[in-house]
């Protein structure tokens, strides 16, 4: 392709709105353009890096037997009514009405109509295992889309489903599409990990997500670099740190004014972790719930939910009205007799502690973990950075990350309620077992340029770079100069190798500058003074090394450095 003939609208500025590098540098070098909020128009770079990742995941969708369909953006809501998403599901899925006044709804996900047709086309135990798979649009009502492509109302997903006789046969469809994902993240040049995870909406049995670490990211994971141990902080556990307890009689103290605990903590010269922090919650049925972590503790909203599901925190005059005393001093002693509920953290199951009184102005001290009050202990905490592996006690790290792909075993969730059946062996009609696998191109593109950039602009991992190559021709007046680059580029053609001639009629620096901000991995600089010689320059973006080579070996050099596209 030629640089004059391509839109690649190129800024010099940072753009206001975007935060992300990725965003900034998609923006800045001609990749994408936004029409509204959530919203972006794919120009021809991007459109190209689209399409070698799309090309990296269906050529390892294919070697695990997947099968290739597409599916409708556009779904009867009574397929959701039938498995309780449509009123599970809020203000995130878009809604309408079709001309006779039926209810529809954008796809956010395909795992009903996907359960559709196999209820209608798996009949037997011997048409499975199947897997399915498709790469479509995606349209979420998203709250607050920010970050460029990595939070956006509409998105392009790859999403695959397969479907067995048993839950061994599930195992290993899962199992083939973990390979696959490896296989695939890898190829496209990422640093990623495999995290136990939270199948929140998609529900079913086991989830797993892939995670590229990044500053831009939006979620957190726990890993263990001795023993490999990864989870999202949603799901992960360690040991909290341990203190001696510090002896204190029961009473009841005066603590005027003091609320939190940084000011009791203060007031009484004691440390954070000796107190208990009360927080009361209201469930989903109104009904209230008191939860118990440490004072040096937060308590994690989704950790929380799996205990309790959906609450809220209690409005200052809710917690007066349900406990009769302010927020601040509340406490666990005697609230069973009235009847709330209460949940703690496991770190809270020994020791002598201070917490609130239920009484303004005053906290009690000497509060026995195990004597004055009762709770159902459950993992409700944040975990902190440093704290000690579970499985093998070295220090875990916290780390920011991308979510790239995501695995779940959905078992017989949608197959139930959508009667997708198959006759066994015996005759007797059994649930298809389930599972579900998505991908997010997009996402991998923005996860690539999160971990490879630099001052310049983007680097692009070679096998999904809009062109592998780009020649530059430093004076297209100059006739040796011009013939160069089109017999390098011809000779690339012939090699299979996709070049970017810029054959602009621009000074050098412009093309140096366009060329490291769009990310291009290798260059063939093609100048006066080493024509002289026979001699064009080979950059690598990355490395940013340069070397000279005979021109005539150029294609050849360049065929060898991005081989790994055939792979």
């Amino acid at each position: 392709m030629r640089y004059s003939r391509l839109l690649i609208p190129t800024l010099k500025e940072t753009p206001s709105e975007a935060e992300a590098i990725s965003h900034i540098l998609m923006v800045r070098g001609g990749y994408i353009r936004q029409l509204a909020a959530g919203l972006y128009i794919s120009l021809p770079l991007f459109l190209r890096v689209m399409e070698k990742i799309n090309s990296i995941i269906r050529q390892e969708m294919n070697r695990i037997g997947a099968q290739e369909l597409s599916m409708p953006v556009l779904h009867p809501a009574e397929v959701w009514q039938k498995t309780g998403r449509w009123d599970a599901i809020g203000d995130e899925m878009f809604r309408l009405k079709d001309r006779t006044g039926r209810d529809m709804c954008l796809a956010m996900t395909h795992e009903e109509i996907m359960t559709w047709l196999a209820a209608r086309e798996i009949r037997s135990y011997r048409d499975m295992p199947q897997i399915w798979y498709q790469i479509q649009t995606k349209l979420r009502d998203e709250a607050r889309p920010k970050s460029g492509i990595l939070r956006t109302r509409e998105f392009t997903m790859k999403d695959s489903y397969s479907f067995d006789v048993d839950a061994e046969g599930l195992n290993k469809s899962y199992d083939l599409h973990a390979a696959a994902y490896h296989r695939i993240f890898a190829r496209c040049g990422l640093t990623f990990y495999q995290v136990e995870s939270d199948p929140g909406m998609m529900g079913g049995l086991t989830a797993h997500e892939f995670m590229a670490p990044s500053d831009a990211g939006e979620d957190d994971i726990a890993i263990c670099g001795r023993c490999g141990y990864a989870a999202n902080v949603e799901l992960a556990v360690s040991h909290p740190p341990e203190y001696p307890s510090i002896d204190m009689p029961y009473e009841e103290v005066h603590t005027p004014e003091k609320k939190t605990v940084g000011e009791v903590a203060n007031f009484l010269g004691l440390p954070p972790h000796c107190f208990i922090k009360s927080l009361l919650l209201i469930a989903k049925d109104g009904a209230p719930v008191l939860a118990l972590v440490r004072g040096d503790e937060e308590l994690h909203e989704k950790k929380t939910q799996r205990v309790i599901g959906p609450y809220r925190a209690a409005r200052k005059d809710e917690i007066v009205n349900i406990l009769g005393v302010e927020a601040g001093f509340i406490g666990p002693v005697n609230m069973i007799n009235q009847g709330i509920r209460i949940i703690a953290s496991t770190s809270l199951e020994k020791g002598l502690y201070v917490s609130g009184a239920n009484k303004k102005d005053y906290h009690i001290k000497g509060i026995n973990a195990e004597v004055h009050f009762q709770a159902d202990r459950h993992d409700i905490r944040v975990i902190k950075e440093n704290e000690k592996c579970l499985k093998c006690g070295a220090p875990l790290k916290i780390q920011r990350v991308i979510e790239i792909g995501n695995i779940f075993k959905l078992g017989t969730k949608y197959s139930v309620p959508l009667n997708a059946v198959y006759l066994n062996k015996e005759g007797i009609d059994v649930p298809i077992i389930m599972g579900s696998y998505g991908i997010g191109p997009a996402r991998v593109a923005a996860a690539a340029i999160e971990q490879n950039h630099d001052a310049n602009g983007i680097i692009w991992p070679v096998s999904i770079a809009p062109f592998p190559v780009a020649i530059l021709p430093l004076n297209v007046s100059d006739e040796e100069t011009v013939n160069t680059a089109e017999m390098i580029y011809t000779a690339l053609q012939a090699k299979g190798v996709e070049a970017l001639m810029d054959d602009r009629d621009i000074r050098p620096g412009i093309k140096f500058k366009d060329t490291d901000l769009t990310g291009i991995p290798f260059q063939i600089i093609i100048g006066a003074k080493n024509l002289k010689e026979g001699l064009v320059e080979i950059k690598n973006r990355a490395t940013k090394e340069t070397t000279k080579v005979p021109m005539a070996n150029a294609a050849d050099d360049i065929a060898r450095l991005t081989a790994c596209l055939k792979a």
